[in-house]
């Protein structure tokens, strides 16, 4: 595979939440590539700026709108006709910012239900941000019975894999039983169970990873790939007292959501 010789642009961008659950998009205005694509805003990192100085910066200039705190949640590197970019996205929930949106670049802007967008075209890194998007931020369940939540367009169910019948659209794998299959489920999205960094790096095509946690060792492992940025959701499953200790950390460095592993045996 060839790779792309062009130094990479460090870009930040915000998904901003409203209390509805919608999330805040905006098309890019005349006289920028892609103009008119819808995207979740946010802009170039300057020399002189952290990623956080950035992102409020950006948000003020094109939207009006104050960010006071942001989690980082996924990071992508994307090839574009005009620049390679290194995309880093942070979640803003509904208390993390006011104001109203302005159309301050003459651009459009819209809220919009994860799982359901309405507006087109979409500018092409943001496709799998989309589906992400629909993963609910907090989860219930476990290994054997699988994980359930809401989105804003409702219930949300990811089922095991031995389990699953047609009608199921989210499916849970585990990495062993992944590489004998050799393939992804058909599914509209694949977790994927791991308990290890090496499972980690195996499973990069994934919708959705679960990373299992039953030790000291392995929730420092967890520490590290959300310290260099993970590009799918996360979801961290840990035993309780692994759990109490490491949960808020994991969820301030990215991870999508952390479940505590209640089972008494491991799954």
């Amino acid at each position: 595979m060839i790779q792309d010789s062009r130094p990479l642009i460090r870009v930040v961008a915000g998904v901003v939440l409203n209390r509805e659950g919608d999330y805040l998009l905006s098309s890019r205005p005349e006289g920028k590539p892609y103009a008119g694509y819808w995207e979740f805003a946010g802009g170039k990192v300057e020399p002189s700026e952290s990623e956080l100085d950035a992102l409020k910066r950006e948000f003020e200039e094109e939207l009006g709108i104050h960010i006071h705190h942001a989690t980082p949640w996924l990071t992508k590197i994307h090839a574009y006709e005009h620049a390679h970019v290194h995309l880093r996205f942070f979640r803003i929930r509904p208390d993390e910012w006011s104001g109203e949106p302005l159309a301050r670049e003459g651009q459009k802007w819209s809220w919009q239900k994860a799982g359901d967008f309405s507006v087109s075209p979409m500018l092409p890194a943001n496709g799998p941000l989309l589906a992400a998007l629909s993963v609910p931020w907090h989860l219930q369940g476990n290994t054997r019975n699988g994980f359930y939540g809401q989105n804003s367009m409702g219930e949300y169910r990811v089922v095991p894999f031995e389990a699953a019948e047609a009608e199921h659209a989210n499916i849970l794998i585990s990495e062993p039983l992944l590489q004998k299959r050799g393939t992804l489920p058909a599914a509209r999205s694949v977790w994927v169970l791991v308990e290890n960094q090496q499972q980690w790096h195996r499973v990069q095509d994934a919708d959705v990873i679960v990373w299992r946690v039953t030790d000291d060792e392995a929730a420092q492992a967890v520490d590290k790939v959300l310290a260099a940025g993970v590009s799918q959701p996360l979801v961290v499953y840990a035993v309780p007292y692994i759990a109490a200790r490491y949960a808020a950390q994991w969820l301030a460095a990215g991870a999508h959501a952390v479940v505590e592993n209640q089972e008494t045996e491991l799954a």
